[in-house]
């Protein structure tokens, strides 16, 4: 017991040799439950179980191959226009029939999935797999860059910021 009954009234006070764990539960609850709260926002709910690679990352092209769908779902193929039609000719013109040549494929915003996967089927129908997607890329956190003009003002035209393929996509 934390405090004992004195059985003598003298001027001298027994010591009492017995800790008082009442403070210690009470931080040891606390610490439970700021542990039961934080345990479930630290953990992810997908289980995957993920290969280990060793492989080291692959070297960027010196020229790399773009090919753009543009709003009006129209494609070029660097900065030249190409029909779908001819898309493979042209590919196989510029890779020099290289199947392997990694293609990075962006599109605009607008365009839809639809049309978007059409373009990846032509590709793969010409026999070239390696596609990689391109999109900007953003810090997290960070807000987006002013796209509307303002009322009454024209929009200038600005330059894009530079684009890089999104990491693990092609295969």
């Amino acid at each position: 017991m934390a405090g004992g009954i004195r059985e003598h009234h003298g001027e001298e006070l027994q010591e009492n040799h017995e800790i008082n764990v009442t403070p210690f539960i009470d931080v040891m609850l606390v610490l439970l439950i700021i542990f039961m709260v934080a345990a479930p926002l630290s953990t992810v709910d997908v289980n995957v179980d993920l290969p280990a690679s060793s492989a080291k990352p692959a070297q960027r092209p010196e020229e790399p191959l773009y090919l753009t769908v543009q709003e009006d779902l129209t494609l070029n193929l660097g900065n030249d226009q190409v029909a779908r039609e001819q898309l493979t000719t042209r590919l196989n013109t510029i890779t020099g029939g290289n199947k392997d040549t990694r293609i990075f494929l962006r599109a605009d915003k607008a365009v839809g999935y639809g049309p978007f996967m059409e373009v990846m089927n032509l590709l793969r129908d010409a026999g070239y797999l390696k596609i990689a997607l391109v999109g900007l890329e953003t810090l997290p956190g960070a807000a987006a860059p002013a796209a509307q003009p303002a009322a009454g003002q024209p929009a200038a035209s600005q330059p894009a910021a530079p684009a890089s393929p999104a990491p693990g996509v092609s295969r």
